[in-house]
Formats: C-alpha cells, structure tokens, sequence
C-alpha cells in the first residue's frame, strides 16, 4: 500500500490540528506523539479512499477536457461546399 508522505511543515500543522480539535471539541488534552499516531492511522486508513476519489475526479477532468479538445478538432476540418 502507497504510504502518504506529508511535509514536515504541513505534518506539524496537521498534529497541531488535531490536538486543538481535542482540546476544543472534546475537552481532551492529547500529547503530540498520540496526535502524531492518530494522524498517521488516518493518513493509512482515509487516504487511499480520500487519493482514489481525487483520481476519479482527475479522469472526469480530463475525459471532459479531451471530449473538448476533440470537439476543437472536428470544428476545424474543412467543409464539403454543396
């Protein structure tokens, strides 16, 4: 299975998130390694379903873009005059 590989940066903010959510939501405080677990169970349990749809979304994108493109095309061939 393909493993999501966040940016330090963008993980940090993520497990920074998740913590306020805690505390905010649920009036729990969690430490940023149990944080960081959560994440990571999310990124390996969500993220292939959360990947496959944006691919799905990407094929719907670019099915439309070539129907398009081919539509161009036709219009450019040249008439038959009657």
């Amino acid at each position: 299975m393909k493993v999501v590989k966040l940016p330090k940066e963008q993980r940090d903010m993520m497990v920074e998130n998740i913590r306020g959510y805690f505390e905010d939501e649920r009036g729990e405080t969690i430490g940023h390694l149990a944080a960081d677990n959560l994440l990571e169970f999310f990124l390996q349990e969500l993220g292939p379903a959360v990947y496959n749809a944006a691919l799905a979304d990407c094929r719907t994108l670019v099915g439309q873009r070539l129907q398009s493109l081919e539509d161009d095309m036709y219009a450019l061939e040249w008439k038959k005059r009657k």
